[in-house]
């Protein structure tokens, strides 16, 4: 091999997809429990055949950004993962249906939304209208705080006074307006179980609701969007709406903000 063909060999094998341990490791976690839900920390490290405390730490990781979830030790996909699928325009809805979504949308002309805590975060996992404002931007940024959209306002004033007030705190040095102004509509919140947000410099107007579970914990939110001058005047009539179609959803979503 001359000299121009061993500098050509060697920058396809620099250029060439190499393993990675940490993603090995992440992934296989992931696959995991995609492949066997319910696995335990044990069934993990078993799974990788890597050392508890390096095991422990991805775990904790993925936990804290919504990609895995725990439950009675045992721990499943995450909510992240939804968002993903919405992004890219294959929806997964859950326990709340496309149908039921695609219904809400029918019933009330604006654009319909479910998202799911993740961390200190909402997750869009499904849509269903024409708002294609509204919905271009769900799927270009997925990942959004609470106190920024409607939807993570009302699970945010469902949650007990604990959950709420350790969340305010963590965000009162990043954002001391967004909590002051939360603050300054809790007490509506709390009391309709509606909260609103204005976005795109006051075109777009959102009106949502929590979801529970069966023992009344917040696991999700749903929210319609349309455009300010059509949805804010039909405020009462569009909270009434979905205040019905949550009483009658089965919510199994996993308890990610917590």
């Amino acid at each position: 091999m001359n000299r121009t063909q061993s500098r050509s060999s060697a920058s396809s094998s620099a250029r060439a997809p190499q393993n990675h341990r940490t993603i090995d490791r992440v992934t296989r976690i992931l696959e995991a429990v995609v492949y066997t839900p319910g696995m335990s920390f044990a069934d993990l490290v078993r799974a990788l055949d890597a050392p508890k405390s390096s095991v422990h730490g991805f775990i904790r990781g993925l936990l804290a950004i919504g990609w895995l979830y725990e439950d009675r030790h045992r721990f499943y996909l995450g909510p992240a993962v939804y968002g993903l699928t919405l992004a890219s325009g294959h929806m997964r809805a859950g326990s709340v249906t496309h149908a039921d979504l695609t219904a809400l949308h029918r019933a009330t002309g604006c654009a319909a939304f479910l998202g799911v805590p993740a961390g200190d975060h909402l997750i869009y996992i499904a849509e269903a209208g024409s708002d294609h404002v509204a919905g271009f931007e769900a799927r270009s940024n997925i990942r959004r705080t609470l106190l920024y959209t409607a939807g993570g306002k009302a699970l945010l004033a469902s949650r007990s006074e604990a959950d709420r007030d350790s969340y305010l705190r963590r965000q009162s040095a990043a954002d001391p307006a967004l909590v002051d102004s939360f603050l300054a509509e809790y007490d509506a919140i709390k009391l309709t179980r509606i909260a609103t947000n204005t976005r795109r410099s006051g075109t777009r107007f959102a009106i949502a609701t929590a979801v529970h579970d069966a023992s009344g914990y917040p696991v999700a939110s749903l929210t319609l969007v349309g455009p300010t001058a059509e949805v804010k005047p039909r405020l009462e009539q569009l909270g009434k709406i979905l205040l019905r179609r949550v009483q009658t959803f089965h919510a199994g979503f996993p308890r990610g903000g917590r």
